[in-house]
């Protein structure tokens, strides 16, 4: 299947995680990756595997949270790629924390990436997607903590999610004129790396195992089952290609039903 053929995909954070499986998705349909993430050999693994699906897939050291190296990132792609359809601002940070023993520099670090990352590797893609005159899809990794789910690894990352949504649906309102489609994904509990670490502190803290800490969260599920990274990555697939054209604007979860929409 070639649904994104002759499309350039860029994805931050695609090291690992929902990341890594979303650049390597993009891949499997048609698409040439540009593969950023702050770890550049995390980021030549994922662009290596896909390079096996596409024609050609890079790999770009690149902060998320510095607005230069965001510059620099969505430059090298162009240089090396041509231009740009794509983008999946996926890369974010979090930590465990009750509310009480959050610092400021847990708040700086979070929304240095998470939020300021996401508004302005959003408006450095729509700066190129403009000029290129054909339009484009942004696509934004938020979460359902975003959306007041209470299971979230600390208030500052849902503060963080909930501005991407919002984020999100402002740069659609202000950006479909130029024809760049611009949606979001929440996703619910998900196995990733940076999951994982943060289900090691939970479970310590409350003095039961791992596993048993993820039962507890899967039977919550209504599905009955936490996401992969993979379940994720479908949806940006989606987004991205031409079935998605006159959608803009929206926040999708992904959970398994974990909470309301």
């Amino acid at each position: 299947m070639s649904i994104l053929q002759d499309k350039i995909v860029l994805v931050t954070g695609a090291g690992a995680g929902i990341g890594r499986a979303t650049a390597l998705a993009m891949a499997e349909v048609g698409a040439t990756v540009a593969a950023a993430d702050i770890d550049l050999a995390a980021a030549q693994r994922t662009a290596d595997q896909a390079a096996g699906n596409t024609r050609r897939a890079i790999a770009i050291e690149a902060d998320c949270g510095d607005v230069a190296s965001i510059d620099a990132m969505v430059a090298r792609t162009v240089a090396e790629l041509g231009r740009l359809d794509v983008i999946v601002n996926n890369a974010g940070v979090t930590r465990y924390a009750q509310i009480m023993d959050l610092t400021e520099a847990d708040w700086d670090r979070i929304h240095r990436v998470n939020a300021k990352g996401v508004f302005f590797c959003l408006q450095r893609a729509a700066r190129e997607m403009i000029n290129q005159g054909d339009g484009g899809r942004i696509i934004n990794i938020a979460s359902i903590s975003g959306r007041g789910y209470p299971g979230a690894s600390n208030a500052a990352y849902a503060a963080s999610k909930g501005a991407v949504i919002s984020l999100t649906w402002m740069a659609a309102q202000q950006l479909g004129r130029n024809n760049i489609n611009v949606n979001a994904i929440c996703p619910g509990v998900t196995r990733t790396e940076l999951g994982a670490r943060n289900a090691m502190e939970r479970a310590a803290e409350r003095g039961i195992t791992v596993a048993e800490l993820n039962a507890e969260a899967e039977a919550r599920i209504p599905i009955g089952r936490a996401n992969q990274p993979e379940d994720i990555a479908a949806m940006a697939v989606f987004l991205a290609s031409p079935a998605a054209r006159n959608i803009t604007g929206q926040a999708y979860n992904v959970y398994g039903g974990l909470v309301p929409s």
